[in-house]
């Protein structure tokens, strides 16, 4: 009742101008005081302190989430998509022996097209942005000749390397060399460097189809036909990392004992492989010794050959695994001695015969064989090696130690590097066999060549960006699905860098400068991959808006409807009374 006192049309305290109408008052229509505005303003300051509070409740629900450069990503993935990385290459012929007044031009467009129909694939990337053929026809060059050219294969390379780096051509430009001779046996060579040679009587024809398949088969493909071991680029981490990880199997030490030298094999084998493959990928080297190591397929005794027997049907099953701890690292790998009782070891081909190196590779397990020794190494090659005597020594109570000769650990180096090199996509062996006929391919100490590594470069150079494109695409529309997803300062930066090493390699491209785009290529993917499995983001879990709203909405709603409720009906009631003071208002003054 006291709370209506104010509000009530006042009789008590009669306005004396009006006080003949004040018994004619209506409270239901008039009142002639004015509403109090207490009772108001009070809901108004509840309702606007619950309007105040909202802020601070958004806020302390508040996701930290740093601005990412989403339409720079995007930009990023639809180039690297629709316009795959082209290198420029420079291909250079030089004929001597040949007529001169032949047309440099209609040479270089003749090699041009042939190369062209070997390799019509221009548009992938990692491939070279246009083969355009400069063309010397010098009878007189005498630099090199056919006798020069014919004898060892290693002072020849070194001869050509010479004669192309005195004015005609040099750098980073693929060259082949043809001189035209009495001889009728045509021999081709691919040197170490960039460049190549034909030695041999050849017709202006012949040439031009050797030197196209040398350009766009060898120099531009690296000489495979297709048959590397995945379609990607291996065996390179997402870090950029490649562990080489060594394990001597002991397969029965109380048979015997094998031990290595591996510090020796390390410094002198391993380390210019390291040093060539650097721009590349970043690699590390390990070893270990094992023992009580049996595999798990079996063999059986051949008189035939006089040693026991396995077929390739049985090497998915020739790695133990519960036995055999390679896990040393990210990729292990193993090598491994089997007992007396199955020495010698030799691995059956499909058609019956004995494998001459004892070697296979698969796409899973990687494995090669050469005797009684079983190398597994990255994803699994593996080389067995048979000691030179199979014969247990009797009289012996301890097992006999021995360690394996450097030129045992030579032989099963060149396995190794056979197996590496068809896991980096290239050719193990030294020939390739084209429809021009066989080119010999020279190796080199470390183990690839310049022009391989050229091509290496280039694969890894695209399949990083590749990468890149396709991590920072998906961080971007996860980042964006999720509004609630935390977004720390270090993703971003990581996603920035990864945008600008990648610029910085499609840059380096475009001049050429093949060790220093992987490289940037290389961080970028692994920048990319840091911040897409950041702690921060695989450690929480995400809601949406709609299930905050759920959560908080039980305690808030029910409290804030009535609070606007009431605001709203106080709102009501005071224009209602409002109403009727401006009644009796009008009223009073028309009366007076």
């Amino acid at each position: 009742m006291a709370e209506e006192i104010s509000d009530s049309p006042s009789t008590s305290h009669p306005n004396p101008e009006n006080s003949d109408s004040s018994s004619e008052l209506d409270p239901n229509t008039m009142r002639n005081t004015k509403p109090g505005v207490k009772r108001f303003f009070l809901t108004l300051s509840v309702l606007f302190s619950f309007i105040l509070g909202f802020p601070l409740l958004w806020k302390s629900i508040e996701i930290y989430r740093t601005p990412l450069p989403f339409p720079q990503i995007e930009s990023f993935s639809s180039e690297i998509e629709s316009n795959p990385l082209q290198f420029p290459c420079q291909f250079q012929a030089i004929f001597t022996g040949f007529d001169s007044r032949v047309s440099h031009g209609e040479v270089g467009t003749a090699i041009t097209r042939k190369m062209y129909e070997l390799n019509p694939n221009v548009s992938q990337c990692g491939h070279c942005s246009s083969y355009d053929v400069t063309v010397v026809v010098d009878s007189s060059f005498d630099c090199v000749g056919n006798g020069n050219l014919r004898g060892s294969d290693e002072d020849a390379d070194e001869l050509v390397k010479n004669c192309l780096g005195n004015g005609i051509g040099g750098g980073k430009v693929y060259s082949v060399v043809v001189v035209n001779g009495e001889e009728e046996d045509v021999r081709t060579v691919v040197g170490k460097y960039r460049h190549a040679w034909i030695v041999g009587k050849v017709s202006e024809e012949e040439a031009v189809w050797r030197v196209a398949e040398i350009f766009a088969k060898v120099f531009v493909n690296g000489g495979n036909e297709g048959s590397s071991i995945r379609g990607e680029f291996m065996p390179v981490g997402a870090d950029g990392r490649i562990v080489l990880s060594f394990s001597l199997l002991n397969a029965n030490p109380q048979d015997w004992i094998y031990d290595w030298n591996f510090q020796e094999i390390d410094e002198t084998l391993l380390q210019p492989v390291v040093e060539a493959l650097q721009p590349i990928a970043n690699i590390t080297v390990e070893s270990q010794v094992l023992y009580h190591t049996p595999k798990s397929s079996f063999s059986y005794w051949d008189d035939e050959h006089g040693s026991h027997i396995f077929s390739t049907k049985d090497l998915p099953f020739f790695v133990n695994s519960n036995e055999w701890h390679l896990d040393t690292s990210v990729a292990a790998g193993g090598r491994y001695i089997p007992s007396a009782k199955e020495c010698p070891l030799q691995m059956e081909l499909p058609n019956g015969d004995l494998s001459k190196t004892n070697g296979f590779i698969s796409p899973v397990i990687c494995l090669t064989f050469k005797s009684s020794l079983l190398i597994l190494y990255m994803w699994g090659g593996v080389v067995v090696w048979n000691p030179h005597s199979c014969k247990k020594d009797l009289e012996s109570k301890d097992p006999v130690r021995h360690v394996i000769s450097p030129q045992d650990l030579q032989k099963l180096f060149e396995i190794l590097m056979g197996q590496l090199r068809q896991l980096l996509g290239l050719k193990s062996d030294n020939l390739y066999v084209g429809q021009s006929g066989t080119t010999i391919l020279l190796g080199s100490e470390r183990g690839f060549t310049e022009w391989e590594l050229d091509v290496l470069s280039r694969k890894h150079i695209c399949f990083n960006l590749l990468s890149c494109a396709t991590t920072l695409g998906s961080l971007s529309r996860l980042v964006q699905s999720l509004p609630r997803m935390i977004i720390k300062d270090e993703i971003g930066k990581q996603v920035k860098f990864s945008l600008e090493a990648a610029k910085f390699a499609q840059s380096n491209v475009s001049i050429g400068m093949y060790g220093a785009s992987a490289v940037s290529s290389r961080h970028s993917r692994s920048l990319a991959e840091d911040a897409f499995f950041h702690p921060s983001i695989m450690s929480i879990s995400y809601y949406s808006f709609e299930h905050c709203f759920a959560i908080y909405s039980p305690f808030f709603l029910p409290v804030s409807m009535h609070v606007i409720l009431a605001a709203l009906r106080e709102w009501k009631r005071y224009k209602q009374e409002n109403k009727k003071y401006l009644a009796w208002k009008a009223k009073a003054q028309v009366t007076s």
